[in-house]
């Protein structure tokens, strides 16, 4: 009625009918009707509308593929000031895949200039590229929760003896039995204050959690939990990346670079024969002289796009590594203006962990190989 009548809603009012019909999205069944999260439903069906319409023609296609990220990142920005989780930009990530591949086996295999062994190793490189997603999914190195018994020995324990830590939480500097040990700078273990740290390692105290960090650990708002050595909360996987999962979400990054690069080349080489896919992706006069041509093309388009932004991505993770600093510990290191910037502002240097390249590299590849073992004693 407010509607019809131009009238304004009241505050909340719109949150409150997105709820509700959230809430009534649902799939009859055996057991009852399940609910759709609403966010896995909008990439299953925009996607192939608007590439196909894309293929319709060339100024069609080159508005759709300048808004489509400029869509995703204002869908980012809203969730990210929100601090909500969504399934969106995993489902959207999952269904680019499935349907990129389905182009390709449906428009651009037939036309007879892709070998069999081609399609195999395009098809090994999307299943090797979901097993490390797969395995960058599970447990990124959650701290364990403490029970409420340890958390009444702890109330206090902030209390005690405080000082201020960069990441704006506060360090404790209380004593006690060695419940961790230090391996290239960081500390393993999450439960005990050990006086025999050094000075650099510091350990801080999660209100939210109610137990002690070791050094490099950090909460994220988004998952509600303190994870080891934590990177950064990734959109595209719906989780954090910590030390027990960024090996495999580096993997993971590799083989969809890989994959989408050659998937990309193999499309180009067929729609556009005769020129180096470099040419032809800029310059491809037969694209649109069929509907067939013109969605692949369109498609090629919508790949180079989604991979310039992981290979971005994996650049600067590679980097981050090269010089074992974290995108959170950098994030921290400019708002506190500690760290330094380096190869033109792509990394920020703390200065921290680094030890070289090699000993950096080493320190990455023994990621999550002895996770800390929590023992009877352990106080949180």
């Amino acid at each position: 009625d407010r509607w019809l009548t131009c009238r304004s809603l009241p505050p909340g009012a719109l949150e409150r009918i997105t709820d509700t019909v959230a809430d009534r999205v649902r799939i009859p069944w055996f057991a009852g009707a399940v609910k759709v999260n609403v966010s896995l439903v909008p990439p299953l069906v925009l996607l192939p509308v608007l590439l196909h319409v894309a293929a319709l023609h060339f100024l069609l296609g080159l508005v759709i593929l300048t808004s489509l990220p400029a869509m995703v990142l204002w869908y980012y920005y809203l969730t990210h000031k929100r601090k909500e989780r969504t399934l969106f930009f995993l489902s959207l990530g999952l269904f680019s895949l499935g349907y990129m591949y389905y182009v390709f086996l449906q428009e651009v295999v037939p036309r007879g200039h892709v070998g069999y062994s081609q399609v195999v190793a395009l098809t090994c490189g999307l299943i090797l590229m979901l097993a490390a997603l797969s395995r960058a999914k599970k447990d990124p190195g959650y701290l364990p929760i403490p029970t409420n018994n340890e958390k009444s020995l702890h109330q206090d324990l902030p209390n005690k003896s405080v000082r201020g830590s960069s990441n704006g939480l506060h360090s404790v500097t209380t004593s006690g039995a060695a419940g961790s040990r230090v391996v290239n700078g960081e500390a393993k273990g999450y439960s005990r204050i050990s006086a025999e740290e050094p000075e650099g390692v510091k350990r801080d105290w999660c209100t939210k959690c109610q137990l002690v960090k070791p050094a490099r650990a950090g909460h994220c708002r988004l998952c509600g939990r303190c994870v080891r050595r934590l990177d950064h909360h990734c959109v595209w996987i719906n989780s954090c990346v910590g030390e027990q999962n960024h090996q495999a979400f580096i993997l993971a990054l590799s083989f969809f670079m890989l994959t989408a690069v050659y998937g990309i080349t193999l499309t180009l080489h067929t729609i556009c024969r005769g020129r180096t896919p470099f040419v032809a992706l800029f310059y491809c006069p037969g694209a649109y002289s069929d509907y067939s041509s013109a969605l692949s093309f369109t498609c090629v388009w919508y790949c180079a796009i989604v991979t310039a932004g992981m290979g971005y991505i994996l650049l600067i993770q590679l980097l981050n590594i090269s010089y074992n600093v974290t995108e959170r510990e950098a994030r921290l290191a400019l708002r506190d203006n500690t760290g330094r910037r380096l190869l033109g502002g792509l990394v920020i240097d703390t200065g921290q962990y680094n030890r070289g390249f090699l000993c950096n590299w080493g320190h990455f590849l023994s990621l999550g190989s002895s996770p800390p073992q929590r023992s009877a004693e352990d106080i949180v």
